[in-house]
Parts: structure tokens; sequence; C-alpha cells
């Protein structure tokens, strides 16, 4: 079974067709501005809207609004009011974003080998 549920077979005969529209509706999701930055500092659990704003500081306020009410919606962020004095609200992964914790992690570990601004780039000829 493939990464869409296929067997190898209609995996060929997909591949022909083009790429398959789950893993390219996930990597779209994953891949939006911020959002994978948003889900690694969440990997480490619960925070408040503050203090994932402080962990990606170069995210406006504005935006990481948008992307956690999307991963909220779509299942990946749960949201959870805590009761006060004060309120707090907290966001952490859900069972669904904590799924992909070892897709992220792998991500962050080939972005490391990869990408380090030490390593030359290399090119196949």
């Amino acid at each position: 079974m493939s990464a869409c549920g296929h067997s190898a077979h209609e995996d060929r005969d997909a591949s022909a067709a083009g790429c398959c529209p789950l893993y390219h509706e996930a990597v779209e999701l994953v891949g939006r501005r911020w959002t994978g930055a948003i889900l690694r500092v969440l990997m480490d659990g619960p925070l408040r809207f503050s203090e994932v704003a402080q962990a990606v500081p170069e995210l406006s306020d504005r935006l990481l609004s948008e992307r956690m009410k999307e991963l909220e919606s779509r299942g990946i962020v749960a949201r959870t009011v805590k009761p006060g004095p004060p309120l707090r609200v907290e966001y952490e992964l859900s069972v669904m974003g904590r799924e992909l914790e070892p897709a992220l992690s792998e991500l962050e570990r080939w972005a490391r080998r990869w990408l380090s601004p030490r390593r030359p780039v290399r090119v196949r000829a």
C-alpha cells in the first residue's frame, strides 16, 4: 500500500495520470507559509497564542491567527479554553497533528543535512 492507500499496481497507473491528489493536498497544507514553523513549535507541547508568536517572531499576529484557525478547522490543531481568571487559550497538536510528527521531524533532519549554510550545494550532471 502506498501513502495514498493504493496498491503498487494502482500507484503505477496513478503515476501515469499525475500526482496523488491527497498527497498534493497534504503537501500544500503543511507547506503553506509559516505553517511548518507553527507545527514545529507545537510539537514541543501546548502553547498559548503569545508563546507561539514568540517562538516564531517573524510571523505577524494576523497571519498566525489565520493559520491557527485553518489548522484548527482541518483538525490538525486543537484549541482549548482554560477557565480563569485569567481566561487562557492553549493550542496543541490533535491526534491527527501528532501523526505528522515523524514526517516533520524527518523533514527537519533533511533540512539540517542538505540546507545547512556550511554545506556546499551538490549538483549532479
